[in-house]
């Protein structure tokens, strides 16, 4: 039967240990990744089910097995990646049949909405119509980019423009150029995971309810550490959790948000990609070395066969190539 499409896999643990401390039972190491944490503890795991919002979060099928993945939503990635760039490519309609369409190159803010505000110069095509097309590149193996349909617009407000000075000064260390500003008026956004990925369109409002993912600024330091200084545990993580039918050659860790994280599996069949859910959602960068030293405990455990897994593994793999 057919896993329930709201079925997530989740966990139930205390905060892990960070040293290696012997264990009251025949003696046992237990092992654990190094980062800061003070308690010990076993996990459990078990299969539960819920309804979340469909604005903020994305259940996908378990392809036959091991309960749905839960991932933040098409909206929400769109969000974080408005927030972690810093420009984009602007392409306008031509203005009349014999005009050629124009695209160049912006550096922008994101309100707090979501619209860029840009810097353009003052010869513009008159057509408002417009796309804006933003792309971030994940561990130098996954290019997620977003393309904003909608109208360009003189903002006017003295207070919105004061808060676009203040966020353009935050991320470029100088004012802006207040005659020079224009705001992007989304009407709908099409996002995509990845070069050759299908996109998926967002209408305007859920992408301006969204929020940026709360990992989104050290992810891709977590992400580092954990390929440099914790590959082990990363294949680890992999061989435990992810029931992949075919032997492992190499696993690397690609993205981390609030819901989980993203792993590229290597094989002699190819490369593909999984989702692993965090035991909880997490919110800060104490949160996710927790949950990555309690998920690390526990596959550490079944690995040497101290504890049975009471778990189902994720099967939802998809082929990268």
């Amino acid at each position: 039967m057919a896993p329930s499409p709201h079925s997530l896999l989740c966990f139930s643990s205390s905060l892990p240990s960070i040293l290696f401390s012997p264990l009251n039972n025949n003696n046992k190491a237990k092992r654990s990744l190094h980062f800061s944490s003070s308690s010990r503890c076993r996990c459990r795991c078990s299969v539960l089910s819920s309804i979340p919002s469909p604005s903020v979060l994305e259940i996908v099928g378990g392809g036959g097995g091991g309960g749905g993945i839960k991932k933040p939503s098409p909206a929400e990635n769109s969000r974080t990646i408005m927030e972690l760039s810093s420009s984009g490519t602007l392409s306008t309609p031509p203005s009349s049949p014999d005009d050629a369409p124009s695209a160049l190159g912006a550096q922008f803010v994101a309100d707090a909405d979501g619209s860029p505000a840009l810097c353009l110069p003052r010869s513009l095509p008159a057509s408002p119509r417009a796309t804006f097309h933003v792309q971030l590149e994940q561990c130098r193996s996954r290019t997620s980019h977003c393309t904003l349909m909608g109208t360009l617009n003189k903002p006017d407000d003295e207070m919105l423009l004061k808060k676009l000075n203040a966020r353009w000064k935050k991320k470029f260390g100088e004012e802006i150029h207040k005659d020079l500003v224009y705001l992007i008026s989304v009407e709908r956004v099409l996002h995509m995971e990845d070069f050759n990925e299908e996109g998926i369109w967002v209408p305007s409002s859920e992408y301006s309810n969204a929020e940026p993912d709360p990992l989104r600024n050290f992810a891709e330091k977590i992400v580092d550490e954990m390929n440099s200084g914790h590959a082990d545990d990363v294949r680890r993580l992999c061989n435990i959790f992810v029931d992949s039918g075919f032997q492992v050659t190499d696993t690397k860790m690609i993205w981390v948000d609030r819901l989980g994280f993203d792993l590229y599996i290597y094989s002699e069949k190819g490369v593909f990609a999984a989702r692993i859910p965090f035991p909880r959602e997490v919110t800060d960068e104490k949160g996710v070395k927790s949950s990555f030293n309690s998920m690390s405990h526990l596959a550490w455990e079944v690995e040497k066969n101290y504890t049975v897994p009471e778990f189902e593994k994720v099967k939802c793999l998809k082929k990268i190539r």
